[in-house]
């Protein structure tokens, strides 16, 4: 695990708000002398886990051969991790859906199930910032959702979530920049990660 921030886009839309956040984290997270990767999920062609189980006993996917294979080895390297997916009917994208459930080859099982499980990702300092955009105003039902359903399974696999990030009444495409105060809180919340990885060091 080195000092690197990987940036996981999930909308299906190119160059909207999403992407527009996203760049703006990795942007100053770079500012702060830390390497950064972007990663388009729209851009890797993957399945959803169909829940073979064989990654508890291969201690990794083998069940699938798709793209994910190439964004394993870069979650492994970065230390800090950022998730960033608009509201697609009350939750987070299918695509963010898929990747986060193609994490579970993570996991350890130990004796019978249901049992005791633990994270090969845990305990090595990990952090992550999760954003959501939404068009409605209000941080309602369904924005609560959507950052949910990315912090549990972050934090669940051993990373410390030191930020979540609602954005709403946002849609039509590139408005987000536009709101620079939401995009100065994108900077605030992007320098605290970068400083909390510089303490692990």
């Amino acid at each position: 695990m080195v000092l690197k921030v990987l940036g996981i886009g999930s909308s299906p839309r190119k160059d909207g708000n999403s992407d527009i956040l996203l760049q703006h984290f990795l942007e100053t997270v770079a500012s702060n002398v830390i390497d950064v990767e972007e990663i388009q999920l729209r851009d890797y062609q993957f399945q959803s886990c169909i829940g073979c189980e064989r990654c508890r006993k291969d201690r990794q996917c083998t069940g699938l051969n798709d793209d994910m294979q190439y964004i394993y080895p870069k979650i492994l390297e970065a230390g800090g991790l950022i998730l960033v997916s608009p509201v697609h009917n009350y939750n987070i994208t299918a695509l963010m859906k898929a990747f986060i459930d193609r994490l579970y080859c993570f996991y350890e099982f130990h004796g019978e199930r249901p049992g005791q499980w633990s994270s090969r990702l845990s305990g090595q300092g990990r952090k992550a910032i999760v954003a959501a955009i939404g068009e409605q105003f209000g941080v309602q039902e369904g924005m609560h959702l959507t950052l949910e359903a990315m912090r549990l399974p972050l934090a669940a696999l051993g990373y410390e979530v030191i930020g979540t990030f609602p954005i709403t009444g946002i849609y039509t495409k590139g408005m987000l920049a536009q709101h620079h105060s939401l995009l100065d809180i994108s900077q605030v919340l992007a320098k605290l990660l970068s400083d909390s990885l510089k303490g692990n060091v």
